[in-house]
């Protein structure tokens, strides 16, 4: 929701981040660099997409919203070095992640 309010903040001209909040040009290429390699690892572009389903299933593991990363085929699993690449884009790019927005929901359904 905030990088759509972003992007119709930017279309109406650029701005620098210190001015109004929102991401100027530049930091838009970093935006786009940082969506395409967290996507890469969810989506497990490395292996063909074999651990697409696995690897959101993992992300909303992590978070508590799955009890597990379980698929109807049981032999769908995580591709090797991908709950590492996870690991690492989420601490790179946390940001991108709504790890603290589903917490704070969670904590309150308590």
């Amino acid at each position: 929701v905030r990088l759509l309010a972003a992007v119709q903040a930017f279309r109406k001209g650029p701005v620098r981040v210190t001015d109004t909040g929102q991401p100027a040009a530049d930091d838009w290429l970093a935006m786009g660099a940082a969506v395409t390699d967290m996507n890469a690892a969810l989506f497990d572009a490395a292996n063909g997409f074999k651990g697409c389903i696995p690897g959101v299933h993992e992300v909303l593991r992590r978070q508590g919203l799955l009890a597990g990363r379980w698929c109807l085929d049981p032999s769908e699993e995580l591709s090797p070095g991908q709950a590492e690449e996870l690991t690492r884009i989420c601490n790179d790019h946390p940001h991108l992640t709504d790890d603290a927005f589903v917490h704070t929901f969670l904590e309150n359904d308590k």
